[in-house]
């Protein structure tokens, strides 16, 4: 079963093609994508990932939080499911 990851504090360099590379050194990644601002379309400064499985997702998690990435420290986390009303 997939699992989403949570990426926080990226440099407005990061485009998703960038941070699928990073992923994919642990595992199959399903997709990547930079949060953008509607209206200005820059990043606002977190992804999600998606990987193939929760094993590979941990080993990215594990691995990657606390690294650097495009002169950035990175925070990654397991994505929070949101709450419905």
């Amino acid at each position: 079963m997939s699992q989403k990851i949570y990426v926080g504090n990226l440099s407005n360099n990061v485009a998703n093609e960038m941070l699928a590379e990073q992923f994919a050194k642990y595992g199959i990644v399903y997709s990547a994508k930079v949060i953008t601002d509607r209206e200005t379309h820059r990043s606002m400064g977190f992804a999600f990932v998606e990987m193939a499985s929760s094993e590979e997702a941990e080993k990215a998690i594990m691995s990657l939080n606390g690294s650097v990435i495009d002169g950035r420290l990175i925070n990654v986390t397991e994505a929070k499911k949101p709450l419905l009303h």
